[in-house]
């Protein structure tokens, strides 16, 4: 316990040296206004502490959690700098775009900076999202931890508001009276771009686990009054979400947590972490339709892990002292891999999935990972120190050029260190014991940045279990490997298999609803994924569909003779079993038409787990709650039949 938080006094000293040296100085001011939000439009007005002379000012363009420089410059637009009532002339950096210069007239000592911001994404008519870079503007050159800034919020009558920011007069709040600006705690632009804000014409805030402290709240928008209005049941598991990460970190490092959620079919998709709150967004019916309910259940445990994993405890490449200085992402496998695992782990242990659940998306996941041809020419760490250029993008042959592979590469990393911890100590010790040590040093703080390195991983993992765990790690993410790590599925009791049956989850993914849902899936046996209407996305590279040289955007017209549809494809590839012909296929490419035949006779391949009998089953043992409760139904258990 010393020699944790004494390796650990210096980051929090220096925090604090930090916070003193700034609650002298001026704050910006900074008023942000979303009135506009219905017509896609966000305003700010700041007035910021200067000296006469030349000054620069810097809109952030390397967001945190983003991994990559996405910074909205490019949508702020009315930029106005006025002194003393008098408009000021600004020149636009020549070579960083996001750098703004302005010479300030003798006896100035604030510049008033008016943005707009167009905002065509998590927003519409009946909530809006605000990001704090959109709209914020402050010195450059100058470590944002630093630049005390205080901020104000205008909104629409009547809606609602969920932030982590703390309002200094309560009043109405959640929701502001009509016309109501309200003033938030200065902080500094670090912390305030760390906070952002969900706000509603239908608005409900839910305190969440009153038996834990330091508090908890989700905080929800949607486009119709009924959806903000989760059901209790729901509520009973993210609270239990919020006790079981309690049981697993050992600690908490925030001074209060908010989930944000907004559910909307038009404001779009997000999952982003904060350190003392999370943005979240799934469709209108996310987490009231069961299809949809399972797609979503491990996102509000994987951004909530974040709060300790990649806020409070970051690789030290991406932390960077402004916005403007390039993240290095070599540590993503940690960031976001061993996320990935607990958030999976965590959304089974508070009942937002079933044990059973977790097992068939795991198995999905590790399948996609080994048919990744990709893997033959690229390692684990180079996806993530590519982060930045691999994030969206063109789907076509995705699987030979690789993504963010380091989210569910890390998870298998991860869950292969979780059970041999648990092997090697007859399950008397776990990953858990670990996170304790990585996660919880210290123990509880506010909100505050711990870089980590890769030797203090291995220091630390050594703490737990004695063990050569850089070659372990190594091994697995530093090397090229054209097999996927299922070393921890197989400790954990369990094998990959493939049947003819999609398992129970991917059946109800295939019947579901809504933006993720729709395509046909026929990777594991032509190595082709298509759109309902037949348009190829990706092809597998050395499959069935790439011999027989198919290829991304085409589109599949007829099969065998018959008009294309899913079905007719799908029982194609299960005709394929006993026929001696392959599949005859018509193509269009662009303006061309031409004839294709893959010659597959394996029918149709779907991964599963399959037990292992006689080997213990330490999946089932991670999934198990660590805090026991009377009420231990999962939520979604009456679907996974069907």
């Amino acid at each position: 316990m010393r020699s944790s938080f004494a390796r650990l006094a210096g980051p929090i000293f220096g925090a604090l040296l930090t916070v003193s040296a700034f609650a002298q100085q001026t704050p910006i001011q900074i008023t942000a206004s979303l009135v506009d939000a219905p017509r896609k439009l966000y305003h700010s007005d700041s007035e910021i502490p200067v000296k006469a002379g030349h000054l620069t000012l810097i809109t952030p363009q390397w967001i945190p959690g983003d991994h990559r420089p996405t910074g909205p410059v490019s949508d702020i637009v009315g930029v106005v700098f006025t002194a003393n009532g008098k408009p000021l002339p600004w020149r636009r950096d020549d070579v960083d775009m996001y750098e703004f210069h302005i010479d300030v007239p003798p006896g100035v000592t604030t510049l008033h900076a008016h943005l707009d911001c167009i905002v065509t994404s998590r927003v519409s008519n009946k909530m809006g999202v605000l990001e704090w870079e959109k709209l914020m503007i402050y010195p450059a050159h100058t470590p944002v931890r630093d630049i005390p800034i205080q901020p104000s919020l205008i909104v629409p009558a009547g809606w609602g508001v969920g932030t982590a920011l703390q309002p200094t007069g309560n009043g109405s709040w959640p929701v502001p009276a009509a016309g109501a600006t309200t003033r938030f705690a200065a902080t500094n632009v670090e912390q305030l771009q760390d906070s952002p804000i969900i706000t509603g014409q239908y608005f409900h805030e839910f305190a969440l686990a009153p038996d834990v402290s330091p508090k908890h709240y989700i905080d929800v928008a949607s486009d119709f009054p009924q959806d903000s209005n989760l059901k209790p049941e729901l509520l009973d598991r993210i609270s239990n979400l919020v006790r079981e990460a309690g049981a697993a970190y050992a600690s908490h490092h925030y001074d209060e947590y908010h989930f944000l959620l907004t559910l909307s079919d038009v404001a779009g998709g997000e999952g982003l972490e904060h350190g003392q709150s999370s943005d979240n967004g799934v469709e209108e019916k996310g987490f009231a339709m069961p299809s949809l309910e399972l797609g979503n259940a491990d996102l509000l445990s994987h951004e909530f892990t974040h709060s300790w994993n990649g806020k409070y405890r970051r690789p030290v490449g991406l932390y960077q002292p402004d916005f403007a200085t390039a993240q290095q992402g070599a540590l993503l496998w940690v960031y976001e891999g061993m996320t990935q695992y607990l958030g999976n782990v965590l959304a089974a242990r508070s009942g937002l999935k079933t044990q059973a659940q977790y097992r068939d998306l795991l198995a999905m996941s590790a399948a996609s990972l080994q048919y990744r041809r990709g893997r033959d020419w690229r390692d684990t760490e180079d996806t993530a120190v590519a982060a930045s250029i691999l994030r969206g993008g063109n789907p076509a042959w995705s699987n030979y050029r690789r993504g963010q592979d380091y989210y569910q590469e890390g998870e298998l990393v991860w869950l292969d260190a979780d059970t041999l911890i648990r092997q090697k100590t007859s399950n008397q010790k776990s990953l858990t014991d670990f996170l304790h040590i990585f996660l919880g040093k210290g123990g509880d703080t506010g909100p505050l940045i711990v870089t980590y390195s890769f030797d203090e991983l291995v220091s630390d993992l050594n703490q737990v279990l004695p063990y050569d765990w850089a070659t372990f790690l190594r091994d697995r993410v530093y090397r090229i490997d054209p097999q996927a790590d299922f070393d921890g599925i197989e400790r954990g009791g369990y094998k990959v298999v493939f049947t003819d049956q999609p398992n129970p989850s991917a059946r109800m993914f295939s019947h579901g609803e809504g933006r993720r849902y729709g395509g046909v899936d026929c990777w594991y046996s032509l190595g082709l994924r298509l759109t309902r209407d037949g348009v190829i996305a990706d092809v597998l590279w050395s499959s069935p569909a790439d011999k027989a040289g198919l290829a991304p955007g085409q589109k599949i017209m007829a099969i065998n003779g018959q008009v294309f549809s899913p079905e007719v494809l799908k029982q194609a590839i299960r005709n394929s079993k006993t026929a001696t012909e392959p599949i005859h296929l018509i193509l269009q490419s662009d303006i061309y038409v031409s004839n294709a035949d893959i010659d597959y006779h394996g029918g149709e391949r779907y991964p599963s787990l399959q037990r292992v009998e006689g080997t213990p089953d330490l999946l089932d043992d991670i999934t198990t709650p660590l805090i026991k409760s009377d009420d231990t139904k999962p939520l979604f258990s009456h679907y996974e039949e069907e």
